[in-house]
């Protein structure tokens, strides 16, 4: 029990690290609530029992880097539990001869789980601190030419060391004061660890062992009251921002469904983001929820391939302007600094695939993707800055409303020869097709359509095209900041569909499946739209489709990431292929961490950054060390960009739809 000077030296501690730590909560909310929109709250009783489950079992954790995870969830715990910890210390401090939560079961098992939990915590931060300063893996570092902060880039590891040193003395120095308290009062069976540590302290006096004892007393809980008001600092503050995050992120249907602009709106003088405050509220709340740990950056296939790009130096770089910045903007003055001149650079903005591989790993929720669309929204529609190249692509959907400048009149040409019926021969089908620019317009792509043409025809599928009338949905003018192109585009389209009124609507694009699936809605546009895999799984489960047996060949599918990632369709196509053949053989990065093909986020229409290797070339070479005779796609970008990049590797694999492999057994 703590005596009465104590006592008084404690209270008036707590009360000046509470005032410190009231002033970072103002100054960080304030911060947070200088974005644009306003956290939905209205969501956080739905998402509770899934935020609890994620903040507690981490499970977004353990898809990576399993051992590092295993002793990063040892620390967690212990310091979820030590929040019950402290405060019990604390009451038994203030309280002669009280003992927290009693002396019967549930005081056993608080004493127990806090007993190994604290051993646990010891060891994983050590090791931890070990792995972060001793072995120096690749993957908790940016290269040299990603653009970070300078007090970023020096500031994480000292970041790191502060706090997994608080960890350890704060920890540590309670559970040598519970082996003191042992010492002191004899073995105890539910503290089995302390016990057997309090042997230590055998020869020395009783007023030894309670001198030992309040000292840890107050090494662990000053060691808290100095830390709490940097604590909110560092990154450390990601144990409370990162469940508040999985509590109010936007309600979305796809990790990629972007918000439209209010280009209605004559008081709006900016569309998309400049500045830090340009971004939305969930925006500012991911750079405090960011745990540092790279996971994004390893998934990204702009920075694998040797890119500038990394959205873990986004979203660091966001924090550390953040801490170097944030009371001039809770105090609501403007940014001293342009996003573009410390988060990012404006070639790593448009190195992105948009493939959404950061959103999907990244375990507390963040999305470095959906700023990076932002700011080239900014750079595109205030600032008319981007590649050369998509010139001649917004030009042709200016005009011809395809990326391809083909006129209207031609987009029919890949059907000769076929009975393909338009909407005006079948104003009636159960499946409107939706053919897509590529499929229309690319020759090998072309062979997709025609694939899928026969197989339409050999089920006896009521089904008609828009022809002429179909135009581009807009997916790479949203992809590239074109928001404006897009809107114009989608407008058109939905008030067409909607005029058709469709029952279904079947693709052969992800990327049409995305943005007719999940991006209409915004503009008035609510259909049931599926993949072309969807509809050939359910053909041959009805029996509707008859295949010819024979012939066999090792197949290996590569994951469209508007396909699987986006869309969490993964099953269908293997379900297929597995039908077709029998023989699917998986790359190593496969479903929803199957890699880009690099053609995402408008990159199909120009060159790729200076890196490494191009990311085309990287997802080929996994998919030849398979050792398949075939690589599946279901994606008309998918099979242009590894059909050139087979051709550069001199490989002998055959590249095709999902549609042509079924096609090729069908009778006749």
């Amino acid at each position: 029990m703590l005596t009465l000077p104590e006592r008084i030296i404690f209270i008036v501690a707590a009360l000046v690290t509470l005032y410190a730590v009231i002033r970072a909560i103002q100054r960080i909310a304030r911060t947070i609530g200088r974005g644009h929109g306003e956290l939905d709250w209205g969501q956080a009783p739905k998402r509770a029992l899934d935020a609890f489950v994620k903040t507690f079992a981490l499970t977004p954790v353990w898809r990576a880097r399993f051992i590092a995870s295993l002793f990063h969830a040892f620390v967690v715990w212990g310091f979820m539990m030590y929040m019950l910890v402290n405060v019990g210390d604390v009451i038994e401090g203030f309280v002669s001869g009280y003992s927290f939560l009693g002396e019967g079961i549930v005081g056993d098992v608080y004493r127990l789980i806090a007993d190994l939990l604290s051993v646990a915590v010891l060891v994983g931060m050590t090791a931890l601190l070990i792995r972060r300063f001793v072995f120096k893996p690749a993957e908790l570092r940016a290269r040299e030419t990603t653009q970070m902060i300078p007090k970023a880039r020096k500031g994480i590891n000292k970041d790191s060391l502060i706090v997994g040193l608080f960890i350890l003395f704060h920890v540590g120095g309670r559970f040598v004061g519970e082996t003191f308290q042992v010492a002191a009062s004899g073995p105890d069976p539910w503290q089995p660890l302390a016990t057997a540590a309090s042997g230590l302290w055998s020869g020395l006096s009783e007023s030894g062992v309670v001198l030992g004892e309040h000292i840890a007393f107050w090494f662990a809980i000053g060691l808290i009251m100095l830390f709490f008001p940097y604590f909110l600092y560092s990154k450390h503050i990601h144990l409370f921002m990162t469940p508040i995050n999985f509590l109010v992120a936007p309600q979305r249907r796809s990790i990629g469904e972007l918000e439209p602009l209010n280009f209605e709106d004559e008081s709006v003088e900016l569309f998309g983001a400049v500045n830090i405050e340009d971004l939305s509220q969930n925006q500012i709340l991911d750079a405090y929820a960011c745990i540092m740990c790279n996971r994004c950056q390893d998934a990204c296939p702009a920075y694998t391939t040797g890119k500038v790009l990394s959205p873990a130096a986004l979203e660091i770089n966001k924090r550390y302007y953040l801490n170097i910045e944030g009371a001039r903007l809770a105090a609501g003055e403007p940014s001293a600094q342009p996003l573009l001149e410390y988060a990012i650079t404006e070639e790593a903005v448009y190195a992105c695939t948009a493939c959404g591989a950061c959103v999907d790993i990244c375990p507390v929720g963040n999305d470095p993707m959906r700023d990076i669309i932002d700011i080239r929204r900014a750079l595109v529609l205030m600032d008319n800055k981007f590649p050369d190249e998509w010139k001649a692509v917004f030009r042709g959907m200016e005009r011809a409303s395809n990326p391809w400048n083909i006129p209207a009149t031609e987009r029919m040409k890949w059907a000769e020869g076929l009975h393909v019926p338009t909407i005006e021969q079948n104003p009636d089908p159960d499946y409107l097709w939706w053919v897509g620019c590529a499929p229309s317009t690319d020759a090998r792509a072309q062979k997709t359509a025609q694939a899928f043409a026969k197989i339409l025809n050999a089920a006896g599928v009521n089904y008609a095209v828009l022809g002429e009338h179909e135009q581009c949905t807009g997916d790479s003018a949203r992809r590239s900041g074109n928001e404006y192109l897009f809107f114009e585009m989608a407008s058109a389209n939905v008030e067409l569909l909607n005029e058709v009124a469709p029952k279904r609507i079947v693709v052969t694009c992800p990327h049409c499946l995305h943005t007719l699936k999940n991006e209409y809605p915004a503009f008035g546009g609510h259909y049931e739209v599926i993949h072309h895999t969807e509809l050939i799984d359910q053909l041959m489960a009805a029996g509707q489709l008859k295949l010819q047996d024979g012939g066999s060949e090792s197949i290996t599918f590569h994951d469209p990431c508007y396909l699987g990632r986006h869309n969490g369709i993964l099953d269908e196509p293997r379900t297929v292929l597995n039908a077709v053949n029998g023989d699917l053989v998986e790359m190593a990065r496969h479903g929803m961490k199957g890699f880009c093909c690099g053609a995402g986020g408008a990159q199909m229409w120009k060159e790729e950054e200076e890196g490494e290797l191009r990311v085309s070339a990287e997802r080929m070479r996994e998919a030849i060390a398979t050792g398949a005779d075939t690589l599946a796609v279901g994606c008309p970008f998918c099979m242009i960009m590894l059909t050139d990049a087979a051709k550069d590797e001199g490989t002998a694999m055959q590249i095709k739809d999902v549609a042509e492999i079924v096609a090729a057994k069908l009778p006749g």
